[in-house]
């Protein structure tokens, strides 16, 4: 970024302007003004996305139902295994319930701020709306994946809070325990946006691909279980293919004190790598987008 901006300023760094001020230092007042004006337009977006939301209240009750249900759900199908005395490798039934707990956060994560944009970009290709977005002037893949938020995932993000507290409340987990599985569940989470993001740029060539996006969500309800809970060949697939390991498993076992630091390391590099490749998918994809005015 420092090099686009020396090109447009015409300068290199290390010179100065007429005024005195830096080059390095007229970059970071560029980039602090670029991040304020992103957070406006975010807190703009949101605003007005939640205002037409709570126009149908009634959704919320019917969201705090469905969350209620899955979750009994996932709890009843937990205690299957444990009923009999069947325990998941190394997992107690309380270290169980971490991974479930942040398995529900990341439903509601995913429901609250990926589902309603990320599905979206099919529609955009198919009605040829996605013209509008790519000529506004703001970055087209931060307004596809933000520029709109639902209410209706709250319930799974209380739900699945109240069960990692609770389940931590039994372990005995101190306070830094909590703190120290945000870093590897918030990479999991950014790991989680870039392959759905990925997999929305393909709509690009192939128009039903909406359907893929439902497999990968299908796919990614392993999460709810921890990974030594499957036989190695899923283990392996779970962990290389659809990192699902990565998103609830890592989490856990960092919260539980036992994680290695190559899972946290590979974690952080799976999260930058898919990230950074979202970007330049994105924008290869574009150069094959027909514009529906063309």
């Amino acid at each position: 970024m420092g090099w686009c901006l020396a090109l447009e300023l015409g300068k290199q760094p290390g010179e100065r302007f007429q005024n005195g001020q830096s080059f390095d230092g007229r970059i970071n007042t560029s980039i602090n003004a670029v991040s304020m004006r992103y957070l406006r337009v975010l807190r703009l977006f949101w605003r007005v996305a939640i205002a037409a939301e709570l126009e149908y209240r009634i959704n919320f009750v019917v969201a705090l139902i469905s969350s209620l249900g899955g979750l009994v759900g996932s709890l009843f199908g937990l205690f299957l295994f444990y009923r009999t005395g069947y325990t998941f490798d190394g997992w107690s039934w309380n270290e169980a319930l971490v991974v479930l707990g942040i398995f529900t956060l990341l439903q509601g994560i995913s429901a609250t701020f990926l589902v309603p944009n990320l599905n979206k970009i099919v529609e955009y290709v198919q009605e040829g709306t996605l013209d509008f977005v790519l000529l506004k002037p703001i970055s087209s893949q931060f307004w596809l994946s933000a520029h709109t938020v639902s209410p209706w995932g709250l319930p799974d993000l209380f739900f699945g809070s109240g069960i990692v507290f609770y389940a931590g409340y039994n372990l005995g987990f101190a306070p830094l325990a909590y703190l120290a599985l945000l870093p590897p569940l918030m990479l999991g989470i950014v790991s989680l946006y870039s392959l759905w993001f990925i997999l929305g740029s393909t709509s690009i060539w192939f128009v039903k691909v909406y359907n893929v996006t439902e497999v990968l969500r299908s796919l990614l309800e392993a999460g709810r279980f921890p990974i030594e809970g499957y036989p190695a060949a899923y283990r392996v697939f779970f962990t290389f293919i659809i990192p699902v390991v990565f998103l609830t498993t890592v989490p856990a076992q960092t919260a539980l004190g036992r994680s290695e630091p190559t899972w946290l390391l590979g974690s952080a590099l799976l999260a930058t790598g898919l990230f950074q490749v979202s970007r330049w998918f994105w924008q290869f994809a574009l150069r094959f987008y027909t514009s529906a005015s063309s």
